[in-house]
């Protein structure tokens, strides 16, 4: 089965007048449609870095990044094919980022109208998000109304409106408190799955990436090469985030992981 996303060998560095800081080296892995995969590793490695390149936001120096078997990430920023690729990504950041000025609904149709997509249909498929995400009788109120939780439906309603074939999620929990970051893990994977999508999670919890993710990527120091992938199984399949942290493997994936993270230091 052909990848949704292939990496060949990506690599990346930074410059500036004092000197080249590389990030990422000779970055190689595979994505199938509908894996959950984490991306773990020490404090500025490239995680975001290579969510960057992923989206097609950084061009990489060398290497090649293939979406669905079109390799677009080489081409020059701002081309048709870089644009088309950034249109099939959807990019959940760290923060919610809605805007207060405009109610709940409207910020969740904000991407659709910047690319003129506003129609029928998609209202009607916006509408239906609402309803199943609990956020329908707030369609009318201000962010600032809502919980952290809520916030973070919206941004992903806002994101899963435009059709986005795969999910980049940048710590996007990271701004909640640790009871909230339980149950809002819970929701985004239970959306996820049942609206079948691709999801790339970068996240400095590994009880959270060991929680969600089919495999786990762990990242060396900077310039971040992969040290080891993680494949996860579960005796009882279906599981969500929060009842997988009450499972034997749960807790033997953590410590492995948990040691692979401090040799890697």
């Amino acid at each position: 089965m052909k990848p949704l996303l292939e990496l060949k060998n990506v690599c990346y560095a930074y410059h500036s007048k004092g000197g080249e800081t590389p990030a990422l080296q000779n970055i190689s892995f595979q994505v199938q449609q509908g894996e959950f995969i984490a991306v773990v590793g020490p404090s500025g490695c490239g995680k975001s870095t290579l969510l960057s390149l992923i989206s097609g936001l950084l061009v990489p120096e060398s290497g090649s990044i293939l979406f669905a078997g079109d390799s677009s990430a080489k081409k020059a920023a701002g081309s048709g094919a870089n644009c088309a690729l950034r249109e099939k990504i959807g990019y959940m950041l760290q923060k919610d980022h809605l805007f207060e000025w405009r109610t709940v609904y409207r910020n969740v149709t904000l991407g659709l109208e910047i690319q003129h997509r506003l129609n029928e249909e998609n209202r009607i498929t916006i509408d239906k998000m609402l309803q199943d995400y609990g956020l329908e009788r707030f369609r009318n109120a201000r962010p600032s109304e809502l919980s952290g939780g809520m916030r973070q439906r919206a941004a992903l309603i806002r994101t899963l409106a435009l059709g986005p074939e795969l999910l980049l999620l940048d710590e996007p929990f990271s701004a909640l408190d640790f009871q909230t970051r339980l149950a809002v893990c819970d929701d985004v994977s239970a959306i996820l799955h049942r609206e079948k999508k691709t999801a790339l999670l970068v996240t400095h919890d590994l009880s959270e990436a060991v929680s969600m993710a089919d495999r786990i990527l762990i990242l060396t120091k900077r310039p971040a090469r992969i040290r080891k992938v993680l494949n996860l199984e579960f005796e009882v399949q279906g599981l969500s985030p929060l009842a997988r942290r009450s499972t034997k493997e749960f807790q033997n994936y953590f410590n492995l992981l948990w040691e692979e993270m401090n040799d890697s230091e």
